[in-house]
């Protein structure tokens, strides 16, 4: 196992502040349980530019710092948030960003469109899949209720996440080229 840096450790910390700060990017919705947040933006910029190790290392301190600290949406924490109905939402998050980090470190200059594609696979596929699932056996309104309530309504706002975080990702990797983390030796492509 590959031990993490100085550098990473103080990324790793700027991107948990920064994921605690879009949780104030919160809206509660009247018919879903689960609040419109800026915090899957978070995990989307932490999966493209931090790669796959990085991303999922920073997402996993970020799930174990609200279990003490009220770093989640809305500023809540403990374990309560993260067993309860929008929990597998936030339990998906370091999943999300290796999968983001990983589909990211297969071209040594992702264009938009593979940032955007990342975004999709990571940021909406895996995070509604869990998400979806624990909303359903927490709340017991079963698998389609719980995905008209807990992924339909979200769909158009978190592509345009997608979207942003990925003209985001582009423009910060040209900009900053020494603070992302490099990619991996699995390029084989551009």
């Amino acid at each position: 196992m590959q031990k993490i840096t100085l550098r990473e450790m103080m990324v790793v910390a700027v991107f948990i502040a920064l994921l605690t700060a879009l949780g104030y990017v919160n809206i509660p919705l009247p018919f879903s349980p689960v609040p419109l947040t800026g915090q899957t933006f978070g995990v989307m910029l932490a999966g493209m530019l931090l790669g796959s190790r990085l991303g999922f290392i920073t997402l996993l301190l970020f799930d174990l710092t609200g279990l003490v600290f009220p770093v989640f949406a809305g500023a809540a924490g403990g374990l309560g948030k993260l067993l309860g109905p929008t929990g597998g939402y936030i339990l998906s998050w370091p999943l999300a960003a290796a999968a983001i980090g990983f589909i990211c470190e297969r071209s040594s200059r992702p264009s938009w469109l593979r940032l955007f594609v990342a975004n999709i696979v990571g940021g909406v596929i895996i995070v509604y899949s869990l998400g979806v699932i624990q909303l359903s056996l927490i709340t017991g309104i079963g698998l389609i209720p719980a995905v008209v309530q807990g992924a339909l309504p979200f769909i158009p706002g978190d592509l345009i996440k997608c979207g942003v975080a990925a003209a985001t990702g582009v423009r910060l990797r040209q900009a900053y080229p020494s603070i992302i983390a490099p990619t991996s030796q699995h390029q084989t492509h551009n």
